[in-house]
């Protein structure tokens, strides 16, 4: 769905991404992994059209989408989550989800006063979508609540909710379980499988927890110093003397050789 060829973005002399390589199958929920300041999310950053590469291509579908901005991917299906949630702080849980599709009638002065009941009827519409979108996610108890006073991971599966909104082909989630708990990550993880299973949403995910990315993830990719380390199985990944390396150090993964007798 996703290939990524020779992608490079440089920030003066340092390449954050350096050369990366990768594929992204339909249907799959791919894992990004690899230590601090291996370019994961610059890379999800260039794929989002937040930065235009240096070098190198990105296609959806065999078409071309380097550089294209975030709108445009947007109205194609593709979809980014950051780190940080960020939702509308002062509105309701259901009020931002209902704001994420485009072109809604009533955005328009000419439609508010000439077209109302088409703006109402688009209105029923959205709110309707949030609901059933809330009930999915499990936090339909929480419609009405201002999304600034949602946890960190209550905030993780607003912006999820978001994406369903608009029926997105392909998520890309960083670090979605940056300050969420094990309960409230559960509950993310099992939405994400749900939408990948019932709904055939692809995602690829940046995640530092290897136990989020053993359960969801098939394959999992490894970066390093802005380049693709390994894919593989997680397995494979996890005894990749490479991938340890990159993590360890040389040092640490002789040691750990050593401690189980390799």
């Amino acid at each position: 769905m996703i290939v990524v060829d020779d992608l490079v973005k440089a920030f003066g002399g340092f390449h954050a991404v350096d050369g990366a390589s990768l594929a992204i199958e339909e249907g799959s929920i791919t894992g990004l992994i690899g230590p601090n300041g291996a370019g994961k999310t610059t890379l999800f950053n260039v794929i989002a059209g937040i930065f235009k590469p240096t070098s190198g291509r990105v296609f959806m579908k065999n078409e071309d989408i380097t550089g294209l901005p975030p709108h445009e991917l947007f109205h194609k299906g593709l979809l980014r989550t950051f780190q940080i949630a960020h939702e509308f702080g002062s509105m309701t849980v259901r009020e931002n989800l209902m704001m994420v599709p485009g072109a809604q009638s009533g955005e328009t002065l000419w439609n508010a006063w000439f077209h109302r009941a088409r703006v109402a009827e688009e209105e029923s519409a959205l709110l309707k979508k949030a609901d059933e979108v809330l009930e999915f996610l499990t936090i339909d108890h929480l419609k009405d609540e201002k999304a600034g006073n949602l946890s960190g991971g209550q905030k993780k599966l607003l912006e999820l909710g978001r994406t369903m909104m608009v029926d997105a082909r392909i998520v890309f989630l960083d670090e979605v379980g940056a300050g969420v708990n094990r309960t409230l990550l559960n509950t993310i993880g099992d939405a994400i499988i749900r939408l990948n299973k019932e709904r055939g949403y692809t995602f690829v995910v940046i995640e530092h927890d290897m136990d989020f990315i053993a359960r969801l993830c098939d394959p999992v990719i490894c970066m390093a110093e802005g380049k693709v380390l390994a894919t593989g199985t997680i397995d494979e990944i996890k005894s990749n003397d490479a991938v340890i390396e990159a993590y360890l150090g040389t040092g640490l993964k002789n040691k750990v050789k050593a401690e189980v007798g390799v």
